[in-house]
């Protein structure tokens, strides 16, 4: 990893002191459940409050097109490297790390309200397990032709949800967010909004399973739009994309919105909707010039994964560049690749770090730096990413040519010292999170980037989907 990720992780890996007692409904958004920011080497809350000059600042990426234009660093789930995945927690990370979008994935609850989880079966990234009240929800059912068991969102109602605090979802891979299990409720999608809204940056949201949560009377579509509105994002040219892994909701948003819209792909398979309405296309058929001419008709960006643009063999090691990222721009659609992740078990083999041999080998951070930059050299328009600080950096140092300053990239946040500054004392760190920290630091990156940033935190790697 960069000197600077180093650096950065170093103060990020002192976890804060265990909660003394249950987060209250009443913290949700408050500054008790806040970003963390650095003084003197120590963590502290961050303000809510807008930050002065945020509301100017110009998001890459909010003129449709303009493919020459500064990448956007998307914050996936928030900054789930570094804390639980979807939580306000996350959100607000990722914006003080310097995001220009933050990543919510919505999904509906049974009183139709829509909240942000990866999944609607929640088993994973929250405590309910450990509430006896709802053992009898526990249940299986077939999600996109897929059989799940657990708890689901839209079995309860919001307020039942808010009894229940977000976990980290792979612990032994993110000790670091785990040390925050148990603090944050789940958030609504208008409370991300309003987060993103106040702190000047852009909402790039998934509806998750549309078509399956049409079926069952609870459509996405129609609160995401109407939430968006209230918060005044109506228009193309707001900061704003709406995403899907099906295309039949897209298309029929398309005649709803001028939003801009996203048509999400997988490395394998196919668009649900197409493989129920018996159509054979599949994402590898989308992803040819004749396929993105036809996404072109509907949608304004595609988001693949990164092997569609830079396919990795099984051993980890990169190919040569596909023509994706050109053949989309000649349809006149923007290109954002997802998910970059710091962890080795994450990223290609070239930009792993430290001894294989290791125990906490797969949990190490790499060269994430290193491969984002490979990425931005291959012209993509936005990279979503687990660890918005590493990706701003990367994207900084790339639009300056590596030149030593931030050149385009720079926040018009008011700067208040370089960053990172140095470790913080904290507690003695177990040697496994020492590892994650130090193990296999590369050479220093050049070059700095102005203190618009607080806690880093990424998310949590896109799975099989976004």
């Amino acid at each position: 990893m960069t000197g600077t990720t180093a650096v950065l992780l170093s103060v990020l890996l002192s976890p804060m002191p265990a909660a003394s007692g249950p987060v209250s409904h009443a913290m949700a958004g408050s500054s008790a459940s806040g970003a963390y920011g650095v003084t003197a080497g120590h963590l502290r809350p961050v303000s809510t409050r807008p930050i002065p000059g945020v509301e100017a600042r110009t998001v890459p990426g909010a003129s449709a097109g303009d493919f020459g234009g500064r990448p956007a660093v998307i914050g996936h789930r928030g900054a789930c490297a570094y804390r639980p995945e979807h939580t306000l927690l996350s959100y607000r990370a990722a914006v003080e790390a310097g995001a220009d979008y933050v990543e919510p994935d919505v999904v509906s609850t049974r009183d139709h309200v829509l909240v942000v989880r990866h999944e609607n079966e929640i088993s994973q990234t929250t405590d309910v397990a450990r509430h006896p009240e709802f053992a009898s929800r526990r249940t299986t059912k077939v999600i996109d032709g897929r059989f799940l068991t657990g708890w689901f969102t839209e079995d309860f109602t919001l307020a039942e949800l808010r009894t229940l605090r977000a976990v980290e979802r792979m612990p032994e891979m993110r000790p670091l967010s785990a040390a925050f299990d148990g603090r944050e409720p789940i958030a609504t999608f208008e409370e991300v909004v309003a987060l993103a809204v106040r702190s000047g940056v852009g909402v790039y949201v998934e509806t998750k399973h549309p078509g399956y949560f049409a079926s069952i009377g609870l459509p996405l579509e129609e609160p995401v739009l109407s939430t968006l509105a209230a918060h005044g994002r109506r228009e193309r040219s707001d900061p704003v994309f709406i995403e899907s892994f099906e295309t039949a909701n897209l298309r029929a948003l398309r005649a709803r919105t001028r939003l801009r819209l996203v048509q999400l792909y997988e490395s394998t398979g196919a668009p649900r909707d197409l493989v129920v309405q018996g159509d054979p296309r599949t994402y590898r058929d989308l992803a040819t010039p004749e396929g993105l001419a036809q996404v072109a008709s509907y949608a304004d960006a595609v988001g693949v994964p990164t092997g569609l643009v830079m396919p990795v063999d099984r051993d980890g090691r990169p190919g040569p560049a596909t023509t994706l990222v050109a053949d989309a721009h000649r349809s006149g659609l923007a290109v954002h690749v997802w998910t970059v992740r710091p962890e080795n078990a994450f990223l290609p083999l070239p930009f792993r770090r430290g001894d294989p041999a290791a125990r906490w080998y797969a949990r190490t951070h790499g060269d994430v730096t290193g491969w984002l930059r490979v990425l931005y050299g291959l012209g993509v328009d936005g990279v979503f990413t687990d660890d918005p600080l590493a990706a701003r950096l990367a994207r900084d140092l790339t639009v300056a040519g590596a030149g030593g300053t931030a050149g385009r990239g720079e926040p018009s946040r008011p700067a208040s010292g370089p960053w990172p500054p140095g470790p913080a004392p904290g507690p003695v760190r177990s040697p496994e999170d020492q590892a994650s920290a130090t193990a296999g630091a590369g050479p220093a990156a050049t070059g700095t980037v102005s203190r618009g940033v607080a806690s880093g935190s990424g998310s949590i790697g896109r799975s099989s989907s976004a």
